[in-house]
């Protein structure tokens, strides 16, 4: 039950959403267990991003929460290159304006019950 939350200051077109779904289900396999196939991915795009003062140019707050708790550092690591590779090629926001936020968790409802 991965998600991957976008924020980011650039419009983004329904083309360009869907390559970096794409993409993200690519890259969520980098955590054991997990595939695009639980994988939510929203998206909050063309919003004002202040980063060091400054919204003059692109930046992005990615948030990804993962059912579990036992996520290897070299796995996060991984995950944020692969991020800001994605959000540098689709969106052109400079891996220097964008911060990834990890959570994992044993808490997660769906479907009207939790696991």
């Amino acid at each position: 039950m991965p998600v991957i939350h976008t924020h980011i200051s650039t419009p983004l077109s329904a083309d360009q959403r869907d390559r970096i779904k794409t993409a993200y289900g690519k890259a969520i396999t980098a955590i054991p267990g997990k595939s695009e196939n639980w994988l939510m991915c929203p998206f909050e795009d063309n919003m004002p991003i202040y980063f060091a003062g400054d919204d003059s140019k692109p930046a992005a707050y990615v948030e990804v929460n993962i059912f579990g708790s036992d996520v290897d550092r070299s796995v996060w690591e991984q995950l944020t290159q692969s991020i800001m590779q994605i959000l540098k090629q689709e969106a052109s926001v400079p891996s220097d304006r964008m911060y990834i936020r990890y959570t994992a968790t044993r808490d997660w409802g769906w479907n009207g019950s939790n696991f």
